[in-house]
């Protein structure tokens, strides 16, 4: 497997982002079409390659309709997945807000991010105690790097990740 098979195509690079970001979440192939605004043929297709290569898992036992998922034990998973992250500028973001913060239990992506969907706002949990003020200007300065507005919203630390119940996320920190 080399990474120009991995990596060539637009929809097999949105595949693997949305499915390798969240690895929890389980996709339908007329969703993925409805999403990427091409045939499900087309998708089709890079999902059998995917899952010819095992870094998909295709789940067929809950419903009538396939459910595909990341292969989280596939060798390559972790590595692809810390690609993935940085391309986005997920750890630059981490590195250079979050880390400088002092007293952060967690960070989470969350909604259309956490689904490997990009748009243009990336939303995030923090959760601990943080200087707000200090946070914004550092969050200033991330979103200039990565070219996304920065939503936050900061949880104290008696936060508790079931509120996140219904919510796509992904636990950075």
């Amino acid at each position: 497997m080399t990474i120009d098979t991995l990596l060539h195509g637009k929809i097999r690079v949105k595949l693997l982002t949305r499915l390798l970001l969240n690895p929890a979440s389980r996709v339908y192939l007329r969703g993925l079409e409805k999403d990427f605004g091409v045939s499900s043929n087309t998708v089709r297709v890079e999902l059998n390659k995917l899952s010819d290569l095992k870094l998909i898992e295709v789940d067929e036992t809950v419903t009538a309709q396939k459910q595909y998922k990341a292969n989280i034990l596939h060798p390559m998973f972790n590595p692809l997945r810390n690609f993935i992250l940085k391309q986005y500028g997920f750890e630059s973001l981490i590195e250079q807000v979050f880390q400088k913060l002092g007293d952060v239990d967690s960070v989470y992506i969350t909604n259309d991010w956490a689904e490997g969907k990009e748009t243009n706002f990336v939303d995030l949990v923090v959760v601990g105690n943080v200087n707000k003020s200090y946070m914004n200007r550092l969050i200033e300065h991330a979103e200039k790097v990565i070219l996304k507005k920065i939503r936050v919203a900061v949880y104290d630390s008696d936060f508790d990740e079931s509120e996140l119940i219904g919510v796509p996320f992904i636990k950075l920190i």
